[in-house]
């Protein structure tokens, strides 16, 4: 069996951003070799997650205004988080959308339903983050 592991890097300009990853995560698959096995995929920082859903707009847009309505951002008072940081409804933000994702790889690709899409969430940005992919398999 066959083990591959890469490290890819984001630095949104904004405080949360939606970012479709499949192509970069599809060029580390191509990079691997690797023909069957198991993609794992996940956000390496506690305000940042990794999801599989559908790229749609109008679906990302009504994450912003979910995720907004269950953890609002202001004010930064309500939360007992806050103190050195603004940044608790990141947490709780990136607890909703998940940390990571499990792809099968089958044929040398990412063994998807229809419309799915991998995706970086940022809830916390305007600093570097960190995904991590790792590939087992033959």
């Amino acid at each position: 069996m066959k083990s591959f592991r890469k490290e890819l890097w984001f630095e949104t300009r904004t405080r949360r951003a939606l970012i479709n990853i499949t192509s970069k995560i599809e060029e580390c698959l191509r990079e691997s070799g690797i023909k069957e096995g198991l993609l794992l995929c996940n956000a390496m920082h506690i305000t940042a997650s990794v999801f599989i859903n559908d790229d749609e707009s109008g679906l990302h847009g009504d994450f912003e205004a979910w995720l907004e309505k269950l953890a609002p951002e202001k004010p930064y008072s309500q939360y007992r988080h806050n103190g050195a940081e603004d940044n608790a409804d990141a947490h709780l933000k990136r607890t909703i959308m998940g940390r990571e994702v499990v792809v099968a790889i089958t044929s040398g690709k990412l063994d998807f339903g229809p419309w799915e899409q991998i995706f970086y969430g940022e809830f916390d940005g305007k600093r570097r983050k960190r995904v991590l992919v790792k590939i087992i398999g033959e």
